[in-house]
């Protein structure tokens, strides 16, 4: 092994005395270089766009979120409050009801969701970094915190008392709605604008906050009844521990959803996206490594006359072909690991600078990830054997006889 590698580093940085065998290993060293840093750079930028586009939606998802199996609304009694409070690794939790809702603001419509809250929302939840303007709610009071894309659409004011925003919502039961008076069939509430969130476009417009005895009531719902529970773990909690002890509280079938299942489409989808980026970054650096084969056959056919003095002085037909595949290999490994440094660097300075941006006060979202540096090392490095190995199997008994 020692005597293939030394001659495979003599080879590979030595100069051939034919110029285009020279400018064909250059153009493969540059290949490999290029092709690293390029799936190194698209990768992190993935990454960076990733974070970047959970970080919104995650926004009012809790570390773990109690809902129904079937059904809208789960029964959660005094004595499961105290059981769920006792629970070792759950720092906060909050009651939680939920429907869709119909708004009407002059003369402009919008169907939305009402989210009811209690008071120890804002612990379970970020609510600080959202507030756009105005102030979140005060319990036991008629008013709702309501996204930017409910207000643009509405053309709605805070704290406008001139003219309320009327919330309506169909009445439970199975009766027939009189088709003289339809409004029969919906509870209606009006109710003053307090706040204003802003997360992003489909969050702005989905959520109308209110209090949740408001809810409950507009709701037409027992006091017991809630639509979910989310949960706020305390740092380094066991997951799996507490969805164990929360099952035991629940004698109804009820799903827990960590943060990541609440989003479950979103993964999915980011993860899909994530793949497909690299398998198409991966052939562009298959057929760069092409280069990589071309150029070790041509670099065997220049040291024939070489290969057959090794041959003479004793050197096996496996070894020789060892000399090439070493030569390979270490041009790919040696190439990737510079084109990962360079990529290193790149998403460093932006990161540090933000030269490429998206607009011009948000620079384009990076991030730098271990796994991204194992995966493309890992990447080039599999394929440099295989596309070394390949080249290496042309060195046959034909060539040194």
């Amino acid at each position: 092994m020692n005597f293939s590698l030394y001659i495979a580093k003599r080879y590979l940085f030595s100069k051939s005395s034919n110029n285009a065998i020279n400018i064909i290993t250059g153009i493969a060293a540059i290949g490999v270089v290029v092709g690293a840093f390029s799936l190194f750079i698209v990768l992190s930028g993935f990454s960076g766009l990733k974070d970047f586009s959970l970080q919104f939606t995650t926004v009012f998802d809790s570390d773990l979120k109690i809902l129904p199996e079937s059904g809208k609304t789960i029964e959660f009694s005094e004595a499961q409050k105290q059981q769920l409070k006792s629970i070792k690794g759950i720092e906060a939790f909050s009651e939680i009801i939920e429907e869709r809702i119909f708004l009407h603001y002059k003369g402009k419509n919008h169907i939305a969701y009402i989210k009811g809250v209690d008071s120890v929302y804002g612990k379970v939840t970020q609510l600080d970094s959202i507030i756009f303007y105005g102030d979140w709610l005060v319990p036991n009071e008629h008013e709702v915190v309501v996204g930017y894309s409910i207000v643009s659409k509405l053309s709605m004011g805070v704290r406008d008392y001139s003219e309320l925003l009327e919330i309506y919502v169909p009445k439970p039961g199975k009766g027939q709605i009189s088709a003289l008076d339809p409004s029969q069939a919906f509870n209606k509430e009006k109710v003053v604008a307090s706040g204003v969130y802003q997360v992003n476009e489909e969050l702005d417009g989905k959520y109308a906050f209110t209090d949740i005895d408001f809810a409950r009531n507009l709701l037409s719902l027992e006091d017991s009844k809630v639509s979910s529970v989310e949960i706020k773990l305390m740092p380094d909690t066991a997951e799996k521990e507490v969805r164990e002890e929360i099952k035991k509280i629940f004698s109804q079938e009820i799903v827990i959803k960590n943060r990541i299942q609440q989003n479950d489409a979103l993964y999915k989808m980011l993860n899909t996206e994530n793949i497909a980026v690299y398998l198409i970054f991966t052939l562009v650096l298959i057929i760069a490594l092409f280069n990589v084969v071309g150029s070790i056959i041509m670099m065997i056919l220049d040291k024939q006359k070489n290969i057959k003095t090794l041959y003479n002085m004793g050197a096996s037909l496996v070894e020789i072909r060892r000399i090439f595949f070493l030569q390979g290999t270490l041009m790919t490994v040696l190439g990737g690991l510079l084109g990962i440094f360079l990529g290193v660097i790149a998403v460093w300075l932006q990161l540090r600078y933000g030269f490429v941006s998206i607009t011009s006060t948000m620079p384009y979202p990076v991030k730098l990830k271990p796994i991204n540096l194992f995966l493309v090392f890992g990447t080039i490095g599999f394929l440099g054997i295989i596309a070394s190995w390949i080249a290496a199997s042309r060195v046959r008994e034909k060539l040194i006889a």
